[in-house]
Order: C-alpha cells, then sequence, then structure tokens
C-alpha cells in the first residue's frame, strides 16, 4: 500500500492506498488507525482502489487541536476524494466511522456508492457512557497515555468474550493501537464523539443511498438494540448481527465481514 496525505479542516490525513475500480474509504473506530482493515484491504484491493484513513488526531494524521463536529470529519471525506479525483466512493465506517459514513451518506449524496455502517448508533451518548469515557480520558491525562491499568477498560469496550478468549492476536492488535493514541488528540477525539455526540436520527433519515447497517451481538458499546435503531431511521437499510463479534467486527471476524460487503455490493451493483 501506498502512504499518501491529504490537508483537511481537521488537518494534515494520512491515507493508505492501493489496488485500482470503483473507490472503497474505510474508517474506522476512535483510538484505532486505518490498519483496522487490514484484512479489508487485502480481500478488496485486487478489484477496488481501498482508500484507509487514519483519522484525525490518531496513527499518522496530524495531531487535534481541539474538538470536531461530525460535519467537519464529512468535509475530511470530500477532501480526501477530492484530492484522489474519486467522484464517489463505497464507505465502509466503524464506530466513529460508522456514525460519520452515516453523516457524510445524508449531506453528500451526490459523492457516495453504498455504505456499510458497523458498531455505530444515531442516538446520543447516555449517562453512563458519558462517565466511563470521562473518567477513561481523565486518567489518560494523569498516565500520560492508555497504558496499564487503562488496557483492561479499553479491550472490555472494544472486544467480546469471544475474542477474548480465542483471538489472543487480536487483543495484542487492540491494546498496541489504543497505546499509540496520543493523548490531547484522544481526549479531543473522544470528547466529540462520545460526550458531545449528537443525535442523528433526523439526519440519517435523508439517506437515499443503499445501507447496510452491522451490529455486533457482544458489543458492549453499541448494544443491538441501539444499532438497530440506527438502521430504522435509514430508508431503506438492512440490518445484519454478527454472533461472535463485538466492537470491532471487521479485525474479529473479517471473513464474515468481507462476504456482508461483497454480498452488499453484489446485491446494489
Amino acid at each position: 500500500m501506498q502512504d499518501r496525505y491529504v490537508e483537511t479542516v481537521l488537518g494534515r490525513i494520512r491515507l493508505r492506498v492501493d489496488g485500482s475500480g470503483p473507490a472503497m474509504l474505510f474508517w474506522p473506530s476512535l483510538l484505532m488507525d486505518g490498519t483496522l482493515w487490514s484484512a479489508q484491504a487485502a480481500h478488496f484491493a485486487d478489484r477496488f482502489q481501498v482508500i484507509l484513513v487514519d483519522p484525525p488526531g490518531h496513527g499518522g494524521s496530524a495531531p487535534l487541536t481541539g474538538t470536531f463536529s461530525f460535519e467537519q470529519c464529512a468535509d475530511v471525506i470530500v477532501a480526501i476524494l477530492d484530492d484522489l479525483g474519486v467522484e464517489r466512493a463505497h464507505l465502509i465506517g466503524n464506530s466513529w466511522g460508522g456514525m460519520i459514513g452515516g453523516t457524510f451518506a445524508a449531506l453528500h449524496p451526490e459523492r457516495i456508492g453504498v455504505a456499510v455502517l458497523m458498531n455505530a448508533t444515531a442516538s446520543p451518548a447516555g449517562r453512563r457512557q458519558r462517565f466511563e469515557y470521562g473518567v477513561l480520558t481523565r486518567t489518560a491525562q494523569l498516565l500520560g497515555g492508555i497504558r496499564g491499568p487503562l488496557t483492561g477498560p479499553v479491550r472490555d469496550a472494544f472486544l467480546g468474550p469471544t475474542a477474548r478468549r480465542e483471538k489472543p492476536e487480536v487483543v495484542a492488535k487492540v491494546n498496541d493501537l489504543a497505546r499509540r493514541v496520543a493523548v490531547r488528540s484522544g481526549m479531543y477525539a473522544v470528547t466529540s464523539v462520545v460526550p458531545h455526540r449528537p443525535d442523528q436520527r433526523t439526519l440519517l433519515g435523508r439517506i437515499r443511498t443503499p445501507v447496510l447497517v452491522v451490529a455486533g451481538a457482544e458489543d458492549p458499546t453499541f448494544p443491538v438494540a441501539e444499532t438497530e435503531e440506527m438502521a430504522d431511521s435509514i430508508p431503506g437499510a438492512r440490518f445484519v448481527v454478527l454472533e461472535q463479534s463485538a466492537h470491532l467486527a471487521a479485525l474479529e471476524s473479517p471473513n464474515e465481514v468481507n462476504a456482508l460487503i461483497d454480498d452488499f455490493l453484489a446485491d446494489n451493483s
């Protein structure tokens, strides 16, 4: 894959780009970078131009200097497509990426093919989630990063019992990526995506592109019912539950996710 950097409203964004053909853009969860989608890149690059995004403040992208809106994240996607000379792209997002995928589909219908929104929500954060992520960010500031006692809460928020029991390589990947997040950038991102998260259910009602919404049966962050409510807010959306996946389905169940995307593209080609 080739590295590429794009200047956007939220700073310089690092991309990993491979393949040729119709474009597929992948945006990961909080605390993860574009390598969350490595199995998808390997699967699709022989047929598509694959664009893996290190989201603002993560991976090789520039540090964040403040909080952001979901509309600004959608503008980041527009800047990426413009820089690559891409008119339209299929958009696949996980958690934060799934929320932004919905925002982008609603606000920029002329730039999107299909959308696959995984382990995401359209609802504002509840009191418990705001409290838990507030403790996480404050403790990370004190410790100088997500390490030591914080790796457990991050792992438990992202991974279910199947991955923790049977997939040590997935656990190691999540721990490694979370440790790499700069504290200040992580704080700005978490604040924007959790306590400041907007209620998007009305906005997503404007989407007219084909949408697949995927929930993880073991997802402790966004339970199935919450993700299904997101699907219900999108006209004509298809909803699927992956039984042995939690919050990072693309990493936990790559073969199943690849098959879901393949089938959805085939049904909407």
